[in-house]
């Protein structure tokens, strides 16, 4: 079996099953959420030495507002993220693709960051900035999704919110493996899965490899 069920709202769960295409994974796309904007006013960016963006839907959604902050550098986590800010006008500092926290770590302790993020979000971890967070968008849950993900599917979960939806609406969870993006996104799902495993690295192509390895598929060459 090598179906591999997405659930992270669009545009990205195109993005992860045309990835899941390349590898030999045969992708459903499930999504759980729907994102659209909030009404926001941007601040003065004398404030700030730079802006921390952990989603490229934060660019998407930003509208008008942004044109007031190109001024300011740009620390993304991951490379769609930061393409998107490019794309934006932004100028990209750094980029990482292991998490906010591992990006923040190796970032100046003494920068000012203002953080364009999700309403719901997940604060970083024991960060020496000082970071102001300033919700752009939400992400709406839609009613009815159609989760027939099939015998002994491998379901993607990208995020602890995505974890409790999943994990609410399931009936029998012993023929379903989860393949998360970090341990807490796992413990979010809960217990009675076929199996749960996490990414090595808490972005999607770490996602995407583990499932692949799963499904007996052999990494690219």
């Amino acid at each position: 079996m090598s179906r591999v069920v997405v659930l992270r709202p669009e545009p990205g769960a195109s993005e992860t099953a045309k990835r899941a295409r390349m590898l030999g994974l045969e992708p459903v796309r499930i999504p759980l959420f729907d994102v659209g904007p909030l009404a926001w006013e941007a601040p003065d960016p004398a404030r700030f030495d730079a802006v921390l963006l952990t989603s490229a839907n934060a660019i998407r959604c930003g509208g008008g507002q942004l044109m007031g902050l190109r001024m300011l550098p740009v620390h993304a986590v991951g490379d769609a993220t930061a393409q998107a800010a490019r794309e934006a006008g932004f100028a990209v500092a750094s980029a990482g693709d292991a998490g906010v926290d591992a990006l923040l770590s190796a970032l100046d302790p003494s920068l000012k960051l203002l953080h364009l993020c999700g309403e719901d979000r997940r604060e970083p971890q024991a960060s020496r900035q000082a970071i102001t967070s300033l919700a752009v968008y939400r992400s709406t849950e839609r009613a009815n999704p159609d989760l027939h993900p099939g015998e002994g599917a491998i379901v993607l979960i990208h995020s602890p919110r995505a974890a409790l939806r999943f994990a609410e609406l399931s009936g029998e969870r012993g023929s379903t493996a989860i393949v998360a993006i970090s341990a807490v996104a796992a413990e979010a799902a809960g217990t009675g899965w076929r199996r749960i495993e996490i990414a090595d690295q808490p972005n999607d192509q770490a996602l995407l490899a583990l499932a692949a390895r799963l499904c007996n598929i052999p990494a690219p060459q």
